[in-house]
């Protein structure tokens, strides 16, 4: 069956300047999809509260999270979540997880490992603890927990361009594989760090700034150097034609204007696609 695609217009996750642009990147994205095999989440209008969690806006993302895993319930179809802002992988994550957290990697293909913790978050912005609190460390209410959260050693990161100094400290503790940028034309490189980890599904995250800004112009938070589209797509087919899908997202998109964003939709929807091919 093809992918389900469940379009989350959550912001709060971010603190850029362009935070916001996030929700219209969601709908930009949502209007290229099959209406019948799409749904979408409501997002709070509210920037919510930190209410001493050292989480911006956590009171909004506890919601949208809530929201998100009621949506993803008894789809039927691999789920592919459509952002909005990193954050929206954390529920995403839990939803494949679900029961078996043992047997799930996750491939974060990101320019930013987004492992901080709210202690260790030079911003306090959630799309950069995510990954952290999927691997169930963070603020009570977003960090997994048993039966959902996944062991640093499932997780393979690709494409990381700029790390904090917590962020390296959690790498080199637990030993986390890291596929760079340079290797992403070698597809089997990263299919065998997933295998190395002993699962025997994956979990896909695309956030958008794993790609050149050159590639796309919609990023919040741009960095150079980063992939070639045509790698990252044969990347994604390559690995989820291989490890069995158990559910992706893909994130990041902040687009300028409505203009703009109709530039970057062709990349963004061969993403799209790469993924959903791995979709059962």
């Amino acid at each position: 069956m093809p992918a389900a695609f469940v379009v989350v217009p959550e912001w709060q996750g971010s603190v850029s300047a362009r935070a916001m642009s996030h929700a219209d990147g969601a709908h930009a994205i949502s209007g290229d999809l099959p209406s019948a095999a799409t749904v979408l989440v409501d997002v709070p209008v509210e920037a919510g509260d930190a209410l001493g969690t050292g989480v911006h806006r956590y009171s909004a993302l506890r919601r949208v999270g809530d929201r998100m895993r009621e949506a993803m319930q008894g789809l039927g179809r691999t789920p592919i979540a459509i952002g909005g802002d990193c954050g929206i992988a954390l529920a995403s994550v839990a939803t494949a997880a679900a029961g078996d957290p043992d047997s799930l990697a996750v491939l974060w293909l990101d320019a930013h490992p987004d492992l901080n913790s709210p202690e260790t978050s030079p911003s306090g912005a959630f799309n950069g603890m995510v990954l952290r609190a999927i691997a169930g460390e963070g603020a009570d209410g977003l960090a997994l927990a048993d039966g959902e959260r996944i062991s640093p050693s499932r997780l393979v990161l690709g494409g990381v361009r700029a790390l904090d100094a917590g962020e390296q400290a959690f790498i080199d503790e637990h030993g986390i594989a890291m596929v760079d940028v340079e290797r992403f034309g070698e597809p089997d490189a990263v299919v065998d760090a997933i295998v190395a980890t002993g699962a025997s599904r994956v979990y896909v995250h695309v956030d958008l700034d794993v790609l050149d800004p050159s590639a796309i112009s919609g990023l919040s938070y741009p960095l150079p150097f980063g992939a070639d589209p045509d790698e990252l797509v044969a990347l994604v087919r390559t690995v989820v034609a291989r490890v069995p899908l158990a559910g992706a997202s893909i994130a990041g998109f902040a687009p300028s204007s409505a203009e703009a964003a109709l530039d970057d939709l062709p990349t963004i929807l061969r993403l799209i696609g790469a993924l959903s091919s791995g979709a059962s």
